[in-house]
């Protein structure tokens, strides 16, 4: 039977389920505990979009400079392989055996097998970074499309807690984002569930609790913080 992986290295599907599940959570938790403490609902809608935007940035912010650092340090890597590769070819045959051996092979099989591999420099350069650094070189992610993906998940995430209070506002707007929010935090977990092959139920509960405790307690700090004013 024929099976094919996920590309889990490159970080677009991570920036776009991560992307939705913190704009989701964040954006809930931050409505809420402005509710808490003003029933004015455009403090609240003033919050909800501030945080929508500042999180989205600072979401694609961070994509993209950490796969951008990831894939120029692996580049640095493969630059060094590259040199060696050409300037010690028998030591790095000897590397390579050295690993085939460790797995199991002879030490005469784990030597042929390497010095057939080193006969094509490129293959030789993908293998030693797969056996060496444990990195894929044509998978090292891609920052721009991470970055992109993240910020627009950010974007949906944080907008659905924040809907009921463009519509509407009070107690409704209140249950409203915690119902949505919920409700999509549920999705979220199905969707990982789903990708991870793990277990549905537990991962949908899990989103829903870490949704439902920041809802909980940002709300309940909010309120302490409202009547401490007033």
């Amino acid at each position: 039977m024929v099976h094919r992986h996920r590309n889990v290295q490159g970080g677009i599907e991570r920036a776009a389920v991560f992307g939705v599940s913190d704009g989701l959570v964040s954006n809930v938790a931050l409505i809420l505990g402005i509710a808490g403490a003003s029933a004015d609902p455009s403090m609240v809608r003033v919050a909800g979009v501030s945080g929508l935007l500042a999180g989205a940035i600072s979401m694609a912010a961070g994509e993209y400079v950490s796969l951008k650092a990831q894939a120029e340090l692996v580049e640095r890597e493969l630059a060094i392989e590259r040199v060696s590769l050409a300037e010690n070819p028998e030591f790095e045959i000897a590397e390579l055996a050295a690993i085939y051996q460790e797995r199991g092979l002879s030490a005469e099989h784990a030597e042929t097998v390497a010095r057939e591999l080193m006969t094509d420099p490129e293959v030789a350069l993908e293998i030693h970074a797969r056996e060496e650094l444990g990195v894929d070189p044509s998978q090292v992610g891609d920052p721009i499309g991470a970055a992109l993906t993240s910020f627009a998940a950010f974007v949906i995430g944080a907008f659905i807690p924040l809907a009921p209070w463009i519509f509407g506002a009070g107690s409704w707007a209140v249950e409203a984002s915690v119902g949505l929010g919920i409700g999509a935090s549920a999705g979220v977990g199905g969707l990982l569930a789903w990708l991870t092959e793990r277990s549905m139920w537990r991962t949908v509960l899990r989103q829903v609790l870490v949704t439902s405790g920041a809802c909980g307690a940002t709300y309940l700090v909010g309120s302490l913080l409202g009547i401490a004013v007033s």
